[in-house]
């Protein structure tokens, strides 16, 4: 059994009781025990980045295969979530991330090596696209998830059930930070758009098109939404449908076309 194997069942399990410790206690009167959650998440965060040196770096090249992007992408959402932990109480957001995070790593065990053109690290400019697109899908996710938290908290105040949002953050504070993220996510997504238009070649080639429009188009909707809430004071049921419309969008630009080429037509 190779380091990954036991390192991915390390990573789940840790994930897993991280999880279980938030669950059993998330309307507990104390709420989550939040040392013993982020101690463990600590753990599987550790072994994560681990396996995740392993997949990604290879000699003078990275493999940038969808298992492998997937995987960072949760490492980098797992970590900034469980860091906001640290200061701001977002025990809604904690299980699903951890839960999928953990199921990914069991997954990864199972999945067979891909093989995958691998990026060049001298590519500078590639990889700075790269980067930083990658870096914009993970605080837009969050962002969403935010979304989420902010229609439960919202929905509750309005059925007047403090006992459930008690232990959770004042809805405007979330609501703050919610939009804060999102300015940031979609300030950093226009940067990659931007690089990828001036600088890379095959950036509007046709083998790329459908890659660049849905991710414009996911763009757009980031900024509607960023508009409409600072011009017209959107928010609620109207936000969140749009979130989830420009994160399927950004989801599907980045992962659609490479979930078809790595595994269905492989």
């Amino acid at each position: 059994m190779n380091f990954l194997v036991i390192g991915s069942s390390i990573a789940f399990i840790a994930y897993m009781l991280a999880t279980l410790a938030v669950v059993s206690r998330l309307f507990h009167p104390k709420g989550p025990n939040i040392p013993l959650v982020l101690g463990l998440a600590t753990v599987a965060i550790i072994v994560h980045a681990i396996n995740d040196m392993q997949l990604l770096f290879a000699q003078d090249t990275i493999n940038f295969s969808l298992p492998n992007v997937i995987s960072l992408v949760s490492l980098v959402i797992t970590t900034t979530v469980t860091l906001v932990a640290l200061r701001f109480k977002v025990n809604l957001l904690l299980p699903v991330i951890y839960g999928f995070t953990g199921l990914w790593q069991l997954a990864v065990i199972f999945i067979p090596p891909i093989e995958s053109i691998p990026l060049v690290v001298g590519k500078i400019v590639l990889l700075s696209h790269i980067g930083l697109a990658l870096i914009a899908y993970c605080i837009l996710i969050i962002a969403t998830l935010y979304t989420f938290q902010v229609t439960y908290i919202n929905l509750k105040l309005k059925s007047k059930n403090l006992t459930a949002v008690a232990h959770l953050p004042p809805l405007m504070q979330v609501e703050r930070q919610l939009f804060n993220i999102l300015s940031l996510g979609t300030a950093i997504l226009f940067v990659s758009e931007l690089i990828g238009f001036f600088f890379l070649d095959g950036f509007l080639a046709k083998e790329n098109a459908h890659k660049t429009v849905l991710s414009l188009m996911a763009f757009a909707l980031y900024c509607v939404i960023v508009w409409g809430h600072f011009r017209k004071g959107w928010r609620g049921h109207r936000v969140l449908v749009l979130m989830i419309s420009a994160s399927s969008l950004l989801t599907l630009a980045y992962f659609g076309s490479r979930f078809v080429k790595e595994f269905i037509l492989r």
